[in-house]
């Protein structure tokens, strides 16, 4: 009888500390991730992406929502649907600090924003994404993607569209706001 009580110890012990060590290091609860919808297809009029999956003049260039909360440690993922480029600017940055004549070379038309202060986060260059095979015209790009950022810091980030007219005339940005881990605000 002891040796099979024994026996039993050491696998409960190891359940219990599978159960508890994650709890321990992982980040959990409510505002640990948020999701960002970075551009939006039309449906009115009707859009069939299957025969032109990237009619640029069909995408609205906006964030939804325009700002989300989350937990240091979390992340926003960003669901980017059209030619867009996420860029973070750090904690404190505002839409007028943004110097928006600093362009990518050879980045015009449209023109990418290229301003390197206080960034933390730079996406994808939308215009080296994969071709699409068998498309309509022929050559379009894969412009559709998801990119997950995370924030290890409290405050309140800048998130822009780094498409020159996408920021600039449309005004494609919004916040993460992250808050410390022991706080709901």
């Amino acid at each position: 009888m002891k040796s099979r009580t024994a026996s039993l110890i050491g696998p409960v012990v190891l359940v219990l500390i599978a159960l508890v060590v994650p709890a321990a290091v992982a980040t959990d609860g409510p505002n640990v991730q948020a999701t960002v919808s970075f551009g939006q297809w039309q449906t009115d009029p009707p859009l069939d992406r299957f025969t032109n999956p990237n009619d640029r003049t069909r995408n609205e260039h906006v964030l939804i929502p325009r700002e989300v909360k989350i937990k240091a440690g979390g992340a926003v993922n960003f669901i980017i649907s059209g030619f867009h480029e996420p860029t973070i600017y750090d904690a404190g940055t505002q839409p007028g600090d943004i110097n928006t004549s600093l362009l990518e070379p050879n980045s015009d038309p449209p023109g990418l924003i290229a301003d390197p202060h206080r960034r933390i986060f730079r996406g994808i260059d939308p215009r080296k994404q994969p071709l699409l095979p068998n498309t309509v015209p022929p050559g379009q790009m894969n412009q559709d993607r998801v990119e997950s950022v995370r924030f290890l810091k409290p405050g309140l980030y800048l998130v822009i569209c780094a498409v020159h007219p996408h920021f600039v005339n449309d005004g494609m940005f919004g916040f993460v706001k992250v808050t410390a881990q022991d706080k709901d605000d």
